[in-house]
């Protein structure tokens, strides 16, 4: 008998997809995708069309360079070009329904399904699976698909070990467990390819993002008895280093990595507003919460933030402080 990686859950989403025959479906990440977001839309999508159900793919913004060449002949939308009429929306890797943006809440005021992983998630939908002890929702996707014994192909399988690879930092951050490995190893029996997706990602960087990087480093800053790493990416540096906004993806990461850091940090202008990203080493930091004080939200070690109509001069203080306080009440793990 086969292992069952999420069996009360498997049994809910296999009903709900069968509920999902004779309808439209329109698959919606959130705003600046992610691997685990655009994996997950392209699984979503390519499963039901398999077997019946008309599905697209939809998001606010358009899939990042690094990640296009998943994609493959998946059906993908950008918000501006879908017509909603006749559409249930399900939702992927999306904790606040507000992170689908401004258009596709006009479209669609009600989520018919919510999947997701994250701890944060506000559980908006009409039915909601959220397993937070999942390390990214490619994961919960490919429990999903195994546990139902669904057939699908290697795009599917490249898309949903993407997904996992990138939210655990290859295999690296602590929500990566003996189940992943298992499921990663059955995604590569039904055709994903890690070496080929980590050629993809990880050996393809344009010069520009080493510029842009070159400058993150250069702008890092210690705090708090070294506790704290924070980085920065100021007005303008974008247009200097001939990057764009995606290829900030991963940066924050190396603030993380110094040794005796507990928590690194990027604050970056993304002109209109301030995008920040927290990671922790050790799931007891809870950056999450630290996150949720400016309507921001994500995993215990993996956090995000928007701030509209501020500077990093202004809010840089705010935000600092807003750590202090966490690290002073937490005390030592």
């Amino acid at each position: 008998m086969n292992k069952k990686y999420f069996s009360e859950q498997s049994s809910q989403f296999a009903k709900i997809v069968e509920a999902f025959k004779g309808q439209k479906i329109a698959v919606i990440g959130h705003m600046r995708p992610d691997g685990d977001c655009i994996g997950s839309i392209v699984a979503v999508t390519r499963l039901l069309n398999s077997i019946g159900i008309q599905a697209v793919g939809v998001n606010r913004d358009p899939v990042p360079q690094s990640l296009r060449v998943f994609v493959g002949d998946t059906p993908l939308l950008l918000a501006s070009e879908l017509q909603s009429e006749g559409y249930l929306a399900v939702t992927v890797d999306c904790a606040d329904y507000k992170r689908i943006g401004d258009r596709l809440m006009e479209l669609f005021p009600e989520i018919e399904l919510n999947i997701d992983h994250h701890i944060s998630n506000k559980n908006y939908a009409r039915n909601n699976i959220v397993i937070d002890s999942a390390c990214a929702t490619a994961e919960i996707l490919a429990g999903f698909y195994l546990d139902n014994e669904y057939s699908f192909d290697a795009c599917i399988a490249q898309n949903l070990y993407v997904g996992i690879a990138t939210d655990t930092g290859q295999f690296r951050f602590p929500s990566t467990t003996q189940a992943t490995f298992e499921i990663a190893r059955q995604l590569c029996e039904h055709g994903a390819n890690p070496a080929s997706a980590a050629l993809e990602l990880y050996e393809n960087e344009s010069f520009e993002k080493i510029k842009l990087l070159q400058t993150f480093l250069g702008s890092l800053q210690m705090k708090f008895d070294n506790r704290v790493c924070i980085g920065l990416i100021k007005n303008g540096v974008y247009e200097d280093t001939g990057a764009n906004v995606d290829d900030s993806e991963g940066l924050v990461d190396y603030a993380r990595a110094i040794k005796g850091v507990d928590i690194g940090v990027l604050l970056e202008d993304r002109k209109g507003f301030l995008k920040g990203s927290l990671r922790a080493k050790n799931p007891f930091y809870r950056v999450d919460q630290v996150a949720n004080l400016f309507n921001g939200g994500g995993h215990a070690c993996a956090a995000g933030l928007n701030v509209e109509k501020s500077s990093i001069d202004e809010f840089l203080p705010k935000l600092l402080g807003a750590i202090k306080n966490h690290l002073d009440a937490l005390g030592n793990p």
